[in-house]
């Protein structure tokens, strides 16, 4: 059975109940199964993939999540943009609990994670410059704003490999650098989704300060972090149906074309992987 999907959500298992006409449906990939089964339903007129990064009962750590398995699923079913919220910490004191940051930009300090698609026989270069797509930014901003949600439409995220949260010494470091957030998520899943020519927005959802903030050195608990998250679910699946509902069929930014300046001009995600899409 073939699908043809408009918009891939990943997060958690909450998202369920807001799509119609939903249908589980297992997809296997060369990289071994998703994380879970993928949702597929309807939304405002639109087809929509939702996959619970963690798998349903949270029992993948961000260090053991099937990143290319999920990503190369949302692709064979022709999903085109992803939205990838996902809880966060802070590194600056503006950016504030409940805050959300769509991130531009990220730092990846991971370790041992599969990151490419493109690890032989097939090699090829795709930038990272400019990692997240503009365009879903923009529509992001603009839902989140009128929903009286505080944004920055801009920010750093640093990936660190988890699933244990950064010691003082880190954390200082990685806010003395004026990056935003600290996630565990993050990467390789929006970069996957480039290498794929796929859109990525990142909704960072900042659940505690960091360790190393300044005058906040309380350490993080993962109880504190779902309690955060929990707190502000509603805001984050608000924002998720709005951006599924304004985004226009059409597209201004380049994510589509991403190895076009990847060193193989005329190339694209169905030149490497003819039977993907």
């Amino acid at each position: 059975m073939s699908y043809k999907v408009d918009i891939g959500v990943f997060g958690g298992s909450g998202f369920y109940h807001f799509l119609d006409d939903i249908k589980e449906v297992q997809i296997d990939t060369p990289y071994g199964s998703p994380s879970d089964k993928i949702a597929i339903g309807t939304y405002a007129g639109k087809t929509v993939a939702f996959l619970p990064r963690h798998g349903k009962n949270h029992s993948l750590p961000p260090h053991k999540i099937p990143y290319r398995a999920n990503l190369w699923a949302m692709k064979a079913l022709g999903v085109k943009r992803i939205i990838g919220p996902c809880a966060a910490g802070s590194l600056q004191k503006d950016v504030q609990l409940g805050h959300f940051v769509l991130c531009d930009q990220f730092v990846d300090r991971t370790s041992g994670r599969p990151h490419t698609f493109y690890d032989g026989q097939v090699t090829t270069h795709v930038s990272a410059a400019d990692p997240y797509c503009s365009q879903m930014r923009d529509i992001a901003y603009e839902i989140g704003t009128k929903q009286g949600i505080t944004l920055h439409k801009t920010g750093t995220m640093v990936v660190i490999e988890g699933p244990r949260f950064s010691t003082r010494a880190e954390s200082k470091w990685f806010a003395s650098m004026g990056w935003s957030v600290i996630n565990m998520t993050g990467y390789p899943e929006g970069y996957l989704a480039r290498e794929l020519e796929m859109c990525y927005v990142n909704i960072s959802l900042i659940t505690d300060y960091d360790v190393g903030v300044e005058g906040l050195s309380e350490p993080v608990s993962h109880e504190e972090v779902v309690k955060a998250f929990n707190q502000n679910n509603e805001n984050v699946k608000k924002m998720i149906l709005g951006v599924i509902e304004n985004t226009p069929d059409n597209f201004t930014c380049t994510c589509g074309n991403a190895l076009a300046t990847a060193g193989r001009p005329g190339d694209s995600a169905k030149t490497f992987f003819p039977g993907l899409i």
